[in-house]
């Protein structure tokens, strides 16, 4: 306590939720829609489309060559909680991360054939609340290759120290048996968009969420 007064960081503050949840200046906040080009590496989750508490859709238009392709297509988070969609030996694949105690895997039956195609993940949340189960449904070029119901969701974060990425996977990736990082898409991605729909927190998780951030003011 010497030392602390001395070098004036009084008060102590060890709280950990209050601060990880405590709002910052954000580019994301009130938007809906996304859209990526090319690569995209980095980018510090709360600057990245939030897909928590709701349902949301990863639409990817892609253009696979002759040879064929595979690499990560967006993801966010890693091997303790997030998400990926990614072409693994050419199939279409998304995996959710549930904080690293359960995967979830949606994988289409065949490669891509070379030429243009669009890889949709599309999540329906049943909330409202925290938590919630869904059910996510993963089609190609219109058409379903999968379909999976979750029984629960990642609550109030995918991660604190990993990145949101297009294109590429920095870091750890969500699933170390299909793919090691950078595991860079070998294909062209055209365009990436992302779409949020409402947030379905409930007002009792709002009031905790309002009462923590008033505790880690005091």
């Amino acid at each position: 306590m010497v030392e602390a007064r001395k070098y004036q960081v009084l008060p102590l503050d060890n709280s950990i939720l209050e601060r990880i949840i405590t709002p910052r200046p954000s580019a994301t906040a009130g938007r809906t829609e996304f859209t990526y080009s090319g690569e995209v590496s980095g980018l510090p989750v709360g600057s990245a489309p939030n897909t928590l508490t709701r349902s949301f859709s990863i639409t990817a238009e892609v253009e696979i060559p002759s040879g064929g392709a595979e690499g990560m297509l967006n993801t966010v988070g890693g091997r303790f909680g997030g998400y990926g969609l990614y072409l693994l030996k050419g199939k279409p694949v998304f995996t959710y991360d549930l904080l690293g105690l359960e995967k979830f895997h949606w994988e289409g039956k065949a490669a891509l054939a070379p030429g243009k195609h669009t890889v949709l993940f599309d999540f329906k949340y049943d909330g409202p609340g925290l938590a919630k189960s869904g059910t996510g449904v993963l089609s190609v070029d219109g058409k379903e290759v999968d379909n999976k119901k979750v029984p629960h969701t990642c609550p109030v974060m995918y991660t604190i120290d990993e990145t949101f990425d297009v294109g590429v996977d920095t870091r750890t990736g969500v699933n170390d048996k299909d793919y090691q990082p950078p595991f860079r898409f070998t294909g062209k991605l055209q365009k990436l968009t992302i779409k949020l729909g409402p947030n379905q927190m409930m007002a009792v998780d709002e009031k905790a969420q309002a009462e923590a951030l008033a505790n880690a003011s005091n």
